[in-house]
């Protein structure tokens, strides 16, 4: 029987990757997101992605053994590789400027992270100025609201409003509870903590009761505090009170010593203050003060903002709400797309790893390949891996943090030889 003489129809794959890309076909039907085909970078990035396709058709031996992947698999790749780069230095990044941007602006994004069109801050930098490319000013904002909870705290400012109110004291009657005296009140309309506190836990800052001022005891019949002019103690403004020409600084002691006197020495009242119930010390009577002034906060969730000022608590709040958009394409420079073509490579090799790892092999007349899918994905995996590293270490040295510790370290290496070189004498 004669052996038959084999006439295949087809010599090559059915698919096979071409030695060069088109940019004609680097469009939305071939990506899977189609981010960068649009805005100024749209005809660098279509270049980019097409001049990948010669590169990868080079780089597996395309013109030696057939690649079995299509022109689209390499610009999806390519894609894949320029958004993992942005992924990769906008985290960079949002480490280098959280703590001065907390309660910042933030904006609202769309499905492939872009600031949408529509929204206020988006609006108000324009297209051409996305966050993630500026040098931020230093604000030491996260410092700083801590600074303002202890301000609070001590009653020295801060953010947290503080109410007033006055309650008169009743003779004999020596407790009052504070809580329901400010409740209260602030069920009247025109108080300025109307319909503030309800049920809420109100915060006693101070309690204190208001005198006449002293001024108009200091020049009184023997009843002041040292004598006008020369600190003598007799006289005051009596008929043979005698005056000096003395600096107004000293007078003006004079009356602070005075005052500070009448508020601490002349005072008898004291007070116990336990969960917002007072007592007074001692007990209230007709020839008391009539009246008792308190000083107080209401007890509110952190994040509520404050309806007649901005305290920043809707704004950026951790790494997710920075508005960082995908970075521009026209803004990556050389070192950038290095890195994706290498990175783009990496992902065309998982694609023809999982391509060739549907067969182990091919069966051929009187023979068959084998195929080497497991060994392009075992390769395609630590590329990647060593690439997103590589990448990650070489921003980690170039925090702003890293950046300082490199300047003081040149600076005192200058110091250090400075201290061995002989200065030279100035000619002028």
């Amino acid at each position: 029987m004669a052996v038959p003489t084999l006439t295949p129809s087809q010599t090559t794959s059915a698919i096979t990757l071409p030695a060069t890309g088109s940019t004609s076909n680097v469009n939305s039907t071939a990506l899977p997101f189609g981010i960068y085909l649009n805005g100024d970078g749209a005809v660098s990035f279509t270049q980019g992605a097409s001049d990948q396709v010669a590169y990868t058709y080079k780089k597996l031996g395309g013109d030696v053994l057939d690649i079995e992947l299509t022109e689209e698999n390499v610009y999806a790749a390519y894609e894949e590789a320029v958004l993992e780069y942005s992924y990769i230095v906008n985290i960079h990044q949002a480490k280098n400027i959280l703590s001065d941007v907390l309660g910042n602006s933030t904006g609202s994004f769309d499905s492939d992270g872009e600031l949408r069109s529509g929204d206020t801050l988006s609006s108000s930098l324009g297209t051409n100025t996305p966050i993630a490319l500026k040098y931020p000013k230093f604000r030491f904002e996260y410092s700083k609201r801590i600074g303002e909870g202890f301000s609070s705290e001590a009653n020295t400012g801060g953010t947290q409003t503080v109410y007033s109110a006055s309650f008169d004291v009743t003779q004999d009657i020596q407790d009052y509870d504070l809580q329901s005296l400010i409740s209260s009140s602030a069920e009247t309309a025109g108080a300025l903590f109307y319909n503030q506190v309800e049920n809420k836990k109100v915060t006693i800052k101070r309690v204190f009761y208001k005198t006449p001022q002293a001024m108009w005891r200091f020049f009184g019949y023997y009843g002041g505090l040292n004598t006008v002019g020369n600190m003598q103690n007799y006289g005051q403004w009596a008929d043979d009170s005698q005056f000096q020409i003395v600096p107004v600084w000293q007078n003006k002691l004079q009356s602070l010593g005075f005052e500070d006197s009448i508020y601490t020495r002349n005072s008898h009242y004291s007070y116990e203050l336990k969960n917002n119930n007072l007592r007074l010390f001692p007990v209230p009577n007709t020839s008391g003060p009539k009246s008792f002034w308190v000083e107080f906060t209401v007890q509110k969730d952190a994040w509520d903002q404050s309806s007649d000022r901005i305290v920043n608590v809707d704004g950026v709040n951790n790494m997710n709400t920075i508005p960082f958009a995908n970075l521009p394409y026209k803004n990556i420079n050389s070192i950038g797309k290095q890195w994706i073509r290498r990175f783009a490579l990496a992902l065309t090799k998982e694609m023809l790893g999982h391509v060739r790892g549907k067969f182990s092999t091919i069966p051929i007349p009187g023979e068959s390949v084998t195929l080497n899918a497991s060994e392009l994905l075992s390769q395609a995996k630590e590329e990647q891996e060593k690439l997103r590293e590589e990448l990650k270490t070489t921003l980690d040295e170039l925090t702003y943090a890293k950046l300082a510790e490199i300047d003081a370290a040149k600076v005192e290496s200058v110091n250090n030889v400075q201290k061995r070189v002989p200065l030279t004498i100035f000619v002028g």
